[in-house]
């Protein structure tokens, strides 16, 4: 059985890390590090116990940090995050993703970088950068991202990202070339008649469900979608949620059709939890009907919001679920979503939110 359990946040104000046993009733929690760096995106590797946090903005500069001692120590590297002299430089790291020895990088603005010496060095993978429509890719409100990655567990030259607001693009040779992947989502911000365009879309969150299916879940701008073919084609299962609008979806460890979101009131209403009481809602059969959880929220005067990286499950049985909010609390569900406690307070935004499971 798994003894330790690790919270990954990152924030505005470095990185904070929650710790606790396999039973998730009682939390330690340490920071902040990463002297104060905005990090947008905390992530850890299980094989080693390694953290990586990716993180800066127009002042600070890009930079990638790591810890080999759970938190202790960090050092950080810059080498080679950066585009060639007259473009746009990279202002930050925005995702991060560890796969077979290897660490991608999403950054803003939306580039991919990879490193294959554990964050020390970094070099571009270009084929983003010259797709056709990158012209014509215009910044979301957080200025254009690359903020999720998404790896197929089987083959880690298939990649999927999410850019805002450009949308969803996928690679099957390793980020040489990529093609939009799109269809069926909507962009109800342009005119009337381009509301299913080619890209454009403000995608918000991407992520797989378990097993190998090809099933893939986006919480977009405009509305909850799911593929079933590896973001060929896109539905909607909105139907039931409070809202069309939200920024985070995890997914369940095991059951491909169990997903949770935290949908917000709207785009232009405020940006927090409907009516003002938290909830997170979960779906047992691939979004086809939902359930809202409650036990443990606040269900008065909740004005928070939860940004696009800052929910997570883990890999326990019964599932964790966490989500990190806006006013700086951390939630913890040791049972899948029934019931949740703060284990976390007054914290910096939260931007993100990750786990690390160590068997040892």
């Amino acid at each position: 059985m798994a003894e330790r359990i690790l919270v990954l946040l990152g924030t505005k104000k470095g990185v904070f890390i929650a710790e606790s046993d396999a039973d998730r009733r009682s939390w330690n929690l340490r920071g902040p590090f990463c002297e104060h760096w905005p990090m947008n995106h905390v992530v850890g590797d299980p094989e080693t116990g390694t953290i990586y946090g990716g993180g800066g903005n127009e002042w600070f500069g890009p930079a990638v940090w790591k810890s080999d001692d759970f938190g202790e120590s960090w050092t950080h590297s810059s080498a080679g995050l950066a585009y060639e002299a007259g473009v746009e430089p990279v202002k930050a790291v925005w995702s991060l993703h560890r796969h077979n020895g290897s660490l991608l990088a999403g950054v803003q603005p939306a580039g991919l970088f990879r490193s294959d010496d554990g964050g020390e060095n970094w070099r571009h993978l270009e084929g983003l950068q010259k797709h056709p429509s990158r012209p014509e890719w215009t910044p979301g409100g957080a200025g254009l991202i690359l903020h999720s990655l998404v790896v197929d567990p089987e083959d880690e030259d298939r990649i999927w990202i999410g850019i805002s607001a450009a949308g969803v693009f996928h690679t099957q040779d390793g980020g040489k070339t990529w093609e939009p992947r799109n269809r069926g989502t909507r962009a109800d911000f342009l005119p009337e008649g381009q509301n299913y365009p080619e890209f454009g879309q403000c995608v918000h969150n991407l992520v797989m469900a378990p097993g190998g299916s090809g099933r893939l879940y986006q919480q977009n701008h405009c509305g909850m979608y799911r593929s079933d073919d590896g973001g060929a084609s896109w539905r909607s299962i909105e139907k039931g949620l409070p809202s069309t609008f939200g920024f985070p979806a995890a997914t369940h460890p095991r059951d491909p059709d169990t997903v949770f979101l935290l949908p917000l009131n709207g785009d232009t209403a405020g940006r927090y939890v409907p009516d003002a009481k938290g909830a997170v809602w979960r779906s047992r059969d691939g979004g086809e009907t939902w359930q809202d959880l409650r036990k443990g929220l606040p269900q008065k005067n909740a004005y928070f919001g939860v940004l696009r990286q800052a929910m997570a499950t883990d890999r326990l049985d019964p599932a964790g679920v966490y989500f990190g909010t806006s006013s700086g609390a951390l939630f913890v569900s040791a049972d899948e979503g029934e019931s949740w406690t703060a284990v976390a307070e007054h914290l910096p935004t939260v931007l993100s939110v990750e786990t690390l499971v160590l068997d040892q």
